[in-house]
Parts: structure tokens; sequence; C-alpha cells
């Protein structure tokens, strides 16, 4: 007698909504009763193999075995979404694509560790954020902890909430440089926080006088403080200091202005009808700005400063209204070392803006690929959700390794 035949391999997913099979017929699945289907089509042959891993863009596919009446079992193709991870680049990365050594940690300072990511998001009115740090290929390899930091906090309720996103990258030679990152975002956090009832209200009203004024002397005043931590330990300036970038989003559904500020490198950058633009803040003058005053909240605008941008956006803009003039006060703390940069500007329907630390904002510059490719899964879609966010914010680059953070906006 012939051999009896294997049993038929089941496979148990999770639940999962499937809309009517292709041979299913009209009104079935409808009643209370048992479905009934037409004979199936003749099962797609397997793979001899599966991929070891999806390429970038492409989602992968389980089989499903289903039982049908009158006994067959026809194996179905079932597509399964996963976050789009991989390279761009003609080969890949040197380094593993995860993690391997964790940083040194000591007994008594295990506040200070560093989590390998972090990973935030949240919507409000028009915007919705994604925000990603993300430790780089070298310093997983070596066992350094991320130099980068994130911050994202709101302040204030209902339409006069604020939210603030800030991005800071410790420097590459500074053994403490994550510590200087998590306390810059940290004190650029309790200043605005402490501000930020005025400040939501000079954006919602178009004060972009007050505003650059005022949010120069936060940074300032939190750079004098990172100073002072550099010598509370011992360090000169330079060894404990870390870039800054914010941002700022009005919670207001009928405000569409985004603020930027900071001190250092990075990257500002606009996606808009499928292109990127680079639109980082031109750094004023050296000369011109030696002999410029320090000033307060409440200050006259400096004159100058343009209204629009070469495309035609409208910046948030003084609106005449009469304030008075607050008093000169001098900053007790020299500035940062590098200027400050500032732009307030309208976003329009559909566009995404994306706020870089120098790990992502050089790839982006000096990889086409990068930004074709983001430009590709970002452009004229929904937001990605956390975990495809950060597969994109993750697409490594040939000779780029440093730490990634990014904060993207999407524009209803």
């Amino acid at each position: 007698a012939p051999p009896a035949a294997p049993p038929p391999v089941r496979t148990v997913l999770p639940p999962v909504a499937f809309g009517p099979a292709p041979w299913e017929a009209p009104g079935a699945g409808t009643g209370t009763g048992p479905r009934t289907f037409p004979s199936p089509p003749r099962a797609p042959e397997p793979d001899p193999a599966p991929a070891p891993e999806a390429a970038a863009g492409e989602d992968a596919t389980v089989q499903v075995q289903v039982r049908a009446a009158g006994g067959h079992e026809p194996t179905l193709q079932v597509p399964v979404p996963r976050p789009r991870t991989g390279f761009v680049g003609s080969r890949p990365p040197t380094y593993e694509a995860e993690p391997t050594a964790l940083p040194a940690a000591r007994p008594g300072a295990l506040g200070d560790l560093v989590a390998d990511t972090v990973l935030d998001g949240a919507r409000y009115g028009s915007a919705t954020l994604r925000a990603a740090s993300v430790r780089g290929d070298s310093a997983r390899y070596r066992g350094e902890p991320r130099r980068d930091a994130l911050l994202t906090a709101r302040f204030g309720h209902d339409e006069a909430a604020l939210v603030l996103v800030a991005v800071a990258a410790g420097s590459r030679a500074a053994d403490e440089a994550h510590l200087a990152a998590g306390d810059v975002c940290r004190w650029i956090g309790e200043a605005v926080g402490r501000s930020h009832a005025r400040l939501s209200e000079d954006i919602r009203s178009g004060r972009r006088g007050d505003l650059k004024s005022g949010l120069h002397r936060l940074t300032d005043r939190t750079y004098g403080r990172l100073r002072a931590g550099a010598a509370e330990r011992g360090l000169a300036p330079d060894a404990y200091t870390a870039t800054l970038r914010c941002l700022l989003i009005p919670a207001d559904p009928d405000c569409r202005t985004r603020v930027f500020f900071g001190v250092g490198g990075g990257g500002l950058f606009r996606l808009r009808d499928g292109a990127w633009q680079d639109i980082e803040p031109l750094l004023p003058d050296p000369a011109a700005a030696a002999g410029a005053p320090v000033v307060g909240f409440g200050s006259t605008p400096p004159h100058g400063v343009p209204e629009a941008t070469e495309e035609g956006d409208r910046l948030t803009m003084d609106l005449g209204i009469t304030t008075a003039p607050g008093p000169l006060v001098e900053d007790p703390v020299p500035p940062p070392a590098e200027p400050f940069r500032f732009r307030a500007s309208v976003a329009r329907p559909g566009d995404t803006l994306l706020l870089a630390s120098p790990g992502l904002a050089e790839p982006m510059r000096g990889e086409p690929a990068l930004a074709r490719e983001l430009a590709a899964r970002w452009a004229g879609a929904e937001p990605p959700g956390l975990a495809a966010f950060l597969a994109d914010t993750q697409l490594r680059v040939t000779g780029y390794a440093d730490d990634r953070t990014g904060a993207a906006v999407w524009e209803a």
C-alpha cells in the first residue's frame, strides 16, 4: 500500500483583517451559514529560498494555508508591511546595521547612561511630528554612547500650547559629549517652558522681532550654564559643549508658523512638491553682529531683516502692534562661540519640514540617493508611523557612521 500522505502543515498567525478572497462568491461571508467557494486557482509555487533581508522599500510575504470547502488547501502569499530598512549607495556600509557593544557603565553613575535609540511623535493642529535619535554605526561598534540628544516637550494647554523639539550633538572628541548634549537640551527646555506663554502669543501674533531677540537671549543663557558646567567639571569650554537646534510648533490649528532657532551645525530642510529645499538660515555678518547690542523681550526688531524668502514665503510678520520697548539688559555671560541662527516661516499644506543633527544633515547634502529615497517615501503620502519613521532615518550610507537625529513635521 502506498505510504500515507503527511498531514498538511498549518501556520498560526496573529489575527489579520482580510478582505474577500479572489475566488470568493459575491456576498459570501455576509450570512450566518457556512461559506462556499468555487474552485480556487492553483496555488503559486513558493520561492526556493527566502531572501535573507527585504530590500529597502519592499514588504515581506508570509505563506498562509486556508482550508476551504471540499478539502482544498490553497497557499496564499499574504503581504506583511514592515519598516523599510536598508542602505543607499554603491555598496553596503562597513559596520553592522544593528547595535553590538554597549557603552561602559559605572555603578555610581547609571543616570548618565544614554539609550541607543529614542523615538517620539505627536499631532497638534495641522502638524504631525515624528522624531528619532539613533546611535551611529561607529559608536555602536566601538561601544561608545550616543552623543546626540533629543527632547520633545509640550508646554501649556489647548490652543495656547507650544511644542518644543530640541536636538543637540556633542563633540566627537569629548568623552562627556553625551552629557553636554543632554544638558543643553534640558536647559533650553526649562527656559522655553518658563516663557512659553509669551512665546506662544508672539508666534500667533506674528511678532518676529520679539521672538528672535527673546530666543537669542534664552539660548545665550543656556550656553552660559553649559560653560559653567564645564568649569565645575574642570574641563575647557570646547570639551563640554554641543550644537543646539530647536523647533517651536504652536498647537493652535489656525497657526501654521514654524520657528527654528539654535547654534552650531546641522540642517534644516523642507520637502515641497516632491523636492528637497535646503532652507538653512544665512549667518549674519560677523563684523555687523559684533557691535549689535544685546536685547531682551519686548525690544524693537532690528532693521534690514527681510520679510520674505526668495521663494516668496512670508516670514512671521511684525503686525505693527505697538508695544512698549523693553529695558536694555546687559547679558552677564558671553555669547556662544558660533552665531545664533533663526528662521520663522509659514508652512503650506503638503510640506514636510526636517530638522537634522550633523550626522543626518551631512548625508542629506552629500549623498543625493538618500535625499531622493526619503523624498519618495515622504512626498504625497500620509505621515509614517513611529516604526516606519525610525527605519527611514536609519537608511545607511557608506562613509557616514555618526549619530543621527531628525525631527520631521508633516503639514496636513
